[in-house]
């Protein structure tokens, strides 16, 4: 090959590799920058007066007086819009067209959901049971959308066969022209602001408060230390096992049919699909071992932890046999034991390729959802403590943020959990990913004195 094809193919190679890299960085931005802005949105936002309420009377948290100042100035701009409900009601009483009564209740009663979702319970209304409908909408840009349904009402334009159905909107001021209803639509459109009296609002308690009524309001605490307590509790389990095997392959086991049965085992294992060793988890450390009598975080961790011991055996065997034969003489000229050579020799020149190992099975371990479905993950629980890991199940992130977005029965209206879900698990991923590998970089630096 002469000098000038070389050079027309080193420069292709290195245009090619720029532009894998290019192509990554966008691709990885495409994902990350969505999830940022939309986890963002669950911490960063501008809270109603409802969400103060609702930090109060849940969480203690905030100034009473300040919070009741602000409640009866939201309190008096509500009550004109209280006293046309009630003038709408006499109107009804009087009516005794029983056909365009009844018309008008269906309609009534649809705005005065809207008014419920949007304010609160009205006066009038039972007292609700469920937490989400004690108080009016808690974010801003929610109140906007709900404001929009309550002027709005949406129709479908189906009169051309040959096209799909175009969506429209019609005033639902329209339905009630002539009535003593129709002035509130344009009060609320131009009052809602002073009604609600958004504020910019930092909630770091997204991040420390439990979930309150299935996530609708509240933090997401319990998830965040499931998903450490199974992470870690993995690790605790698969790291020395894993260390001990590469051991054994490297320094003790003879190269013979069953070694090689063995490694290829480990490599087959490191292939298997999550949801296998979620139903190996239950058949044997539930219904065998009984480790538990159902769902607990000690079954999820062993679960967690048999599967990413093969990516720990493999790393640490490749880190073992890395260390340069040399060291392993000197140590045994010197009258050293095979044993003490291992350990005072080899397994410290090897820690860092073995470090390495257990950064990406700990990132593995803590963003799995599958392996803990059957064994510890639960939708909805209590925030677990150390005592609890041998018997309770755990809300986990990666569990919750499936659960949260396929099959919530309110899942468009908490995109910012889902998102702030995410953005949290991807951020302790990072974050015991890097606790790693500084713990690496210091061990290396210490290694070379």
């Amino acid at each position: 090959m002469n000098i000038g094809t070389r050079k027309i193919l080193d420069r292709s190679f290195t245009a090619l590799g720029v532009t894998s890299i290019v192509l990554m960085a966008m691709a990885l931005l495409a994902v990350l920058v969505p999830i940022v802005n939309g986890g963002i949105k669950a911490v960063f936002f501008q809270a109603t007066i409802e969400h103060r309420k609702l930090m109060y009377n849940e969480f203690g948290r905030g100034d009473a007086d300040e919070l009741e100042r602000q409640i009866r100035q939201a309190e008096s701009i509500r009550e004109p819009l209280f006293a046309i409900l009630a003038n709408f009601d006499a109107e009804l009483e009087t009516m005794d067209d029983v056909s365009l009564k009844r018309s008008y209740r269906s309609k009534y009663n649809q705005v005065r959901n809207h008014l419920h979702d949007l304010l609160g319970p009205l006066p009038g209304d039972t007292e609700p049971l469920l937490l989400r409908f004690q108080y009016g909408k808690t974010r801003w840009a929610q109140a906007e959308e709900v404001l929009h349904d309550l002027l709005f009402v949406t129709k479908w334009d189906s009169s051309n066969p040959t096209v799909m159905a175009k969506k429209y909107f019609v005033p639902r001021v329209d339905d009630f022209q002539g009535t003593a209803l129709a002035p509130l639509f344009a009060y609320v459109e131009t009052h809602l602001d002073e009604m609600l009296l958004p504020q910019r609002t930092f909630y770091w308690g997204f991040l420390t408060d439990k979930a309150l009524d299935a996530h609708i309001f509240g933090g997401i605490s319990a998830e965040i230390r499931g998903t450490f307590f199974l992470a870690i509790g993995a690790m605790l389990f698969a790291f020395p096992l894993g260390v001990i095997a590469a051991i054994y392959f490297t320094e003790y086991a003879k190269d013979n049919f069953l070694t090689s049965m063995l490694r290829s085992a480990n490599s087959t294992l490191a292939g298997v699909p999550s949801i296998v060793f979620g139903l190996f988890g239950l058949a044997f450390f539930i219904n065998t071992l009984k480790v538990s009598e159902s769902k607990s975080v000690l079954a999820g961790s062993l679960t967690l932890a048999i599967m990413i011991l093969p990516t720990i055996i493999r790393a640490a065997e490749e880190a073992i046999l890395s260390v340069p034969k040399t060291y392993r003489e000197a140590s045994l000229g010197l009258g050293a034991t095979k044993w003490r050579t291992i350990v005072t020799v080899i397994l410290p020149a090897a820690l860092p390729g073995i470090m390495t190992g257990g950064i990406i099975s700990l990132g593995r371990a803590a963003g799995e959802t599958a392996p803990i479905i059957f064994t510890a993950a639960v939708s909805v629980g209590a925030t677990v403590g150390l005592a609890d890991v041998f018997s309770q199940p755990t809300p986990a992130l990666s569990w919750n943020i499936y659960n949260l977005a396929s099959e919530h029965e309110a899942a468009n209206e908490i995109r910012h959990v889902q998102y702030g879900m995410v953005l949290a698990l991807i951020s302790i991923v990072l974050l015991l990913n890097m606790s790693a590998i500084l713990l690496r970089a210091r061990i290396s630096k210490k290694l070379k004195g």
